[in-house]
C-alpha cells in the first residue's frame, strides 16, 4: 500500500508531504484547487510520461517521493527476484522531472527505466481514469473487460496471437503467388551468374594471375637467371661474386685473432657466403628447367580472359565479382528455399485450424461466464438508484468465417435496461449520463476485486468517481467504497459530500493566492472536515444547517 507522498516544486504545489492510511482515502477541494495534482503524481511515479510544464514555475526541476509498504506483495517481490534488484520491507519511488524536458527515476536509490517503473507500478497502483464511462461505449472494452472477469485473457491473447499468425501467413502466401514469375527468374539469373563464375571460384585467381604474369615471361626470366648466376658464380675467368667474398673472408680471418671488429666481419661473411650460395642454387635449378607444358599456359590464359571478360560484363573488380557471388549464392539458397505455394497454403490452412480451435474454446468459455457475470452487475447496479436494472451479454455468431477476427467467432454487446417492462438494448443508444456513470463504477470495483484474495492488490484509484450522480445514489456509492477499503487501499476524487463522509481519511486540497499561487494538501478531521463536507453539501456559504448535515453524515458512518 501507499504510506507516503511527498511533492516538491511540483506545479501549483511548493512543497507538500501526505500520509496516506489503509482503506478509503478521499481528495475533495473546490474546482481549480489541484485536486487531480495528487493523481498526476502518483501517475508520474508509476511509469507515466513526465511533461514539463509539471515543473512549478521559476523552479528548475520538480521531484516526487512515493513510498510503498511491500512486505506482503508477492508480485512485487517476484518483480524485483526477476529483475535481480534487492527487495526491502518499504519501497522508495523518486520521480524527477527537469523543466529542461528531461526525466530520471530511483527506485530504492537505484536508477531506474521507465518502462521497469511502468512494469512494476501496474502492481502498485491501478487508475482508473474519469473517462471510464465514454470507453463502455466501445464493443473492445466490453469484451476485454468480460475475459477479464472470467479469467480468459490468456485464452483471448492466445486467439489473437493465433489470428495474428494466420493473416501473416495468408499475407506471405499471396506475396509468394504474386511473386512466382520473378521468383523463378531470378533464380534461372543467379543461377547462370554463379555458373559463369564457377571457374574463378575454384582456383586462387590472384595466384593465377602470378603464375600466368611469369610462364608467359618463362624464357626472358631463364636468361636473366643464367646472367644472374654468371656475375655470382661462373668457372671462367671474369671475376665473380663467389670468389671476391672468399678472398675477403681469408684477410678477416687472418686478422680475426688480432681484432675484434675483423672476427665479426668474418662470421658475418660466412653468413653471407652461405646465403650467396643458396641463391645461386635456386637460380641454378630456375636456369636449366624445361619450358612448362603450353597446355598449362593456355589454360592460365582462358581463365585470366574470363576474368577479364566478367570483370567487364559486371562492372566490377575481380575481387569484388568473387565476393559478389557469395552474396549471389545467399541470394540463391534463400529464394529455393521459399516454400512453394502448395507449401504455404497447408500452412495457412493449419494456422486457420489453431485459430479455429482457440477461437472456440474462447466462444464457450465467453457464454458460460456471461449470465453470472451478468448477474454480478445487475446485483450491483440495483443499490445505486437502478432497482429495476438489467443486464444481458448477447453473443452474435459471425456471419461467415471471413468475418472471424482477432476478438473470435461471435460479435458480444452488452444489453442493458434501466426500466420495468422496456426491451434491453445496447449501452450507448440508452444509458444516461448517470446510468452510464454508475454502471463504469461498478464494472471497475468488480474488476478490482476479481483478483485472488491470498494476493495482495494494488492500491485502485478513481478520478472523479462520482460524475453524474447524487443524494441518496452518492451515498450508495459512497458505501460501497468504503465497504471495497475494507479489503484494499482507494484513493478517489470526490465533489459529493455523500461520498467523502465514508472515507476512512479525508485529504483537502486548498489554492492560496500570495505572491505566487499555491496549491495546499492536508489531511483534515473534526471541524475541518465537517467544514469541508458543508460546503460540498451547501455551497460557499456555510451555515449551522449544513453544518448539522455534515455532521449526520459521518455520524451514519460511525
Amino acid at each position: 500500500m501507499l504510506t507516503s507522498l511527498t511533492l516538491n516544486q511540483f506545479a501549483l504545489i511548493a512543497h507538500n508531504e501526505l500520509s496516506f492510511a489503509e482503506g478509503f482515502n478521499v481528495i475533495t477541494g473546490e474546482t481549480g484547487a489541484g485536486k487531480s495534482l495528487l493523481l498526476d503524481a502518483l501517475s508520474l511515479c508509476v511509469g507515466e510520461r513526465a511533461d514539463t510544464s509539471m515543473v512549478r514555475h521559476g523552479a528548475d526541476h520538480a521531484d516526487i517521493y512515493a513510498q510503498f509498504d511491500v512486505l506482503d506483495n508477492q508480485a512485487v517481490q517476484q518483480w524485483f527476484n526477476t529483475h535481480e534488484r534487492e527487495l526491502e520491507e518499504e519501497l522508495l519511488i523518486r520521480r524527477q522531472l527537469s523543466s529542461n524536458g528531461r526525466s530520471k527515476a530511483w527506485l530504492n536509490g537505484t536508477p531506474v527505466s521507465l518502462n521497469e517503473l511502468k512494469s512494476l507500478g501496474s502492481l502498485l497502483v491501478n487508475i482508473h481514469s474519469q473517462h471510464a464511462q465514454q470507453a463502455l461505449l466501445k464493443p473492445q472494452f466490453v469484451i476485454d473487460w468480460l475475459d477479464d472477469m472470467a479469467g480468459l485473457t490468456q485464452l483471448a491473447q492466445q486467439t489473437s496471437d493465433a489470428y495474428s499468425t494466420y493473416q501473416k501467413l495468408t499475407r506471405r502466401a499471396e506475396d509468394i503467388a504474386n511473386q512466382e514469375s520473378q521468383r523463378q527468374d531470378r533464380i534461372q539469373l543467379l543461377q547462370s551468374q554463379l555458373a559463369d563464375v564457377a571457374p574463378l571460384l575454384a582456383v586462387n585467381y590472384a595466384q593465377i594471375e602470378a603464375e600466368h604474369e611469369e610462364l608467359s615471361n618463362i624464357e626472358a626470366l631463364m636468361q636473366e637467371a643464367s646472367q644472374a648466376l654468371a656475375l655470382l658464380d661462373n668457372d671462367g675467368d671474369e671475376p665473380d661474386v663467389m670468389a671476391m667474398l672468399g678472398r675477403a673472408i681469408k684477410l678477416c680471418d687472418h686478422q680475426a685473432s688480432v681484432s675484434q671488429t675483423f672476427a665479426q666481419a668474418s662470421e658475418q661473411l660466412y653468413i653471407a657466403q652461405e646465403q650467396i650460395s643458396e641463391a645461386v642454387s635456386s637460380l641454378s635449378a630456375y636456369a636449366e628447367q624445361q619450358l612448362p607444358d603450353p597446355e598449362r599456359l593456355i589454360e592460365l590464359d582462358t581463365l585470366i580472359s574470363l576474368g577479364h571478360r566478367l570483370s567487364r560484363k559486371h562492372g566490377l573488380p575481380i575481387s569484388d565479382l568473387i565476393a559478389e557471388s557469395a552474396e549471389w549464392q545467399q541470394q540463391l539458397e534463400a529464394l529455393q528455399n521459399e516454400p512453394s505455394s502448395e507449401v504455404i497454403a497447408e500452412q495457412v490452412a493449419a494456422a486457420w485450424q489453431a485459430y479455429l480451435l482457440v477461437a472456440q474454446d474462447l466462444s464457450e468459455g465467453r457464454r458460460k461466464a456471461a449470465p453470472a457475470i451478468a448477474s454480478e452487475l445487475v446485483n450491483q447496479l440495483q443499490p445505486l438508484a437502478l432497482p429495476n436494472a438489467r443486464c444481458e451479454f448477447v453473443f452474435t455468431s459471425k456471419a461467415a468465417e471471413r468475418s472471424y477476427n482477432s476478438n473470435g467467432i461471435d460479435d458480444i454487446e452488452l444489453l442493458f435496461s434501466a426500466n420495468v417492462g422496456m426491451p434491453m438494448q445496447p449501452l450507448y443508444k440508452i444509458a444516461s449520463g448517470g446510468e452510464l456513470s454508475r454502471m463504469a463504477l461498478v464494472m471497475q470495483v468488480l474488476h478490482a476485486t476479481r483478483q485472488d484474495h491470498e494476493l495482495a492488490k494494488p492500491m485502485l484509484v478513481f478520478d472523479e468517481v462520482d460524475v453524474g450522480i447524487s443524494g441518496a445514489t452518492a451515498q450508495v456509492v459512497g458505501e460501497l467504497l468504503r465497504t471495497l477499503g475494507q479489503s484494499q487501499q482507494l484513493l478517489a476524487i470526490t465533489h459529493q459530500a455523500q461520498v467523502a463522509a465514508q472515507s476512512h481519511q479525508h485529504i483537502l486540497v486548498q489554492k492560496h493566492h500570495e505572491e505566487q499561487t499555491q496549491s495546499e494538501l492536508q489531511i483534515i478531521s473534526g471541524d475541518a472536515q465537517i467544514d469541508e463536507l458543508a460546503r460540498m453539501s451547501g455551497g460557499v456559504i456555510i451555515t449551522e444547517i449544513t453544518r448539522d448535515h455534515a455532521r449526520s453524515l459521518v455520524a451514519a458512518v460511525k
